[in-house]
């Protein structure tokens, strides 16, 4: 059997000694999982090797780590293909394991959840709060609209995604993706009687729905293809279009004034940005007193990027505009766009299907207006 090189985090509180690495060699078949190759250095080696596992069938999420410095499950990994990963990554025969980020480590490779992960899930109140009495029987949902949170509810609430959010790396309050995306689930279903007041706390929050910078790490990292991201994109539509909330973040007139920069010039222009943000599109609206202040104290922003040579003050004032063909072709998309009556989003879910008197659970993708 082939030999593979495990160079795991090691770090015990109990011992006062700080966190080292070690290695540990195992020889397993090229189908077993990085998971496999940990159980075996801990059952040869080293039984103090801590790590967290359960199902070993990437159901329940509890094995999430780093391996080669990307979130994943090590039941789901297999030993070979992340030694070939290392090997073209790094140039060396070690698949590196460690415990994920954003989270305090209690041991090895085992992180405190509680202290993160469902902290925050709890922080978006996840669970129904109908509206009303209770009926009779059962609720009667439309089949349609629980197609829509079926991609929320794939979750497995493994933290995969927290450990590579990056807006949690610079700001630890930020709710973060999974949370946001259980918020999703709750704010997607017609049973909830809550949805205004959701969106409007999730929006007024600070590290709320628009502390998220679209970085896509969460998508990549999560092992179901419950795409938080998209989730929370999905929040801001409802939160700003649905129920116009205007945020004291300003969140939803910054996306609107992105948006609209592009639809008159086809580039964003950074020198309009602030204002339009803050004032609106109008010429008196950019010096209402509110984008006069938040101009003020945007200032050492802008000089450091200017002492820097990020941007010059003739190339952010100088309107930025592509030519007329072209962006009468980007003007065409937007009028396409806006002239729905719904918005039109895919969504991935899951679907029973009858197969010759079995049941097959099959995976699809279609549009759903959301």
């Amino acid at each position: 059997m082939p030999e593979y090189t495990l160079k795991l985090y090691r770090y015990n509180p109990e011992s006062g000694e700080p966190a080292h690495w070690e290695n540990y060699d195992v020889d397993l078949p090229d189908h077993m999982s990085v998971l496999d190759g940990v159980l075996q250095a801990r059952a040869q080696q080293d039984g103090s090797i801590g790590i967290r596992c359960s199902c070993q069938a990437a159901i329940c999420g509890s094995c999430a780590v780093r391996i080669n410095g990307k979130t994943r499950l090590a039941c789901n990994t297999k030993i070979s293909q992340a030694a070939d990963e290392a090997a073209n990554r790094t140039g060396l025969n070690e698949i590196v394991v460690e415990p994920m980020a954003n989270y305090p480590v209690i041991k090895d490779l085992i992180v405190d959840m509680d202290a993160v992960h469902w902290k925050k899930v709890q922080r978006v109140t996840p669970w129904l709060i109908p509206e009303g009495d209770p009926p009779e029987r059962e609720y009667i949902v439309p089949a349609e609209a629980m197609i829509d949170i079926t991609q929320t509810m794939a979750c497995i609430q493994c933290g995969a995604c927290v450990s590579d959010c990056l807006s949690m790396e610079v700001d630890p309050l930020f709710i973060g993706p999974a949370a946001l995306a259980k918020a999703y689930r709750f704010v997607g279903d017609p049973r909830d009687g809550q949805h205004s007041e959701r969106l409007n706390d999730l929006a007024e929050d600070p590290a709320g729905i628009y502390d998220c910078t679209h970085c896509f790490h969460c998508i990549e990292a999560c092992p179901k293809g419950a795409a938080p991201m998209n989730q929370i994109m999905r929040l801001r539509r409802a939160a700003g279009d649905d129920y116009e909330i205007n945020d004291r973040n300003n969140g939803n007139r910054h996306e609107r004034a992105f948006t609209s920069l592009i639809r008159d010039n086809g580039l964003l222009w950074e020198a309009e940005l602030l204002p339009r943000s803050y004032g609106g599109d109008s010429f008196f609206g950019k010096f209402a007193p509110a984008a006069g202040l938040e101009l003020v104290d945007s200032l050492p922003s802008i000089t450091r990027a200017v002492l820097r040579r990020k941007v010059t003050p003739m190339g952010a004032l100088k309107p930025h505009k592509i030519p007329k063909e072209d962006l009468a072709q980007v003007q065409q998309i937007y009028e396409k766009i806006e002239s729905q009556d719904d918005r039109f989003e895919l969504n991935l879910y899951i679907v029973g299907e009858e197969v010759e008197g079995d049941t097959e659970v099959a995976v699809e993708t279609e549009g759903s207006s959301a």
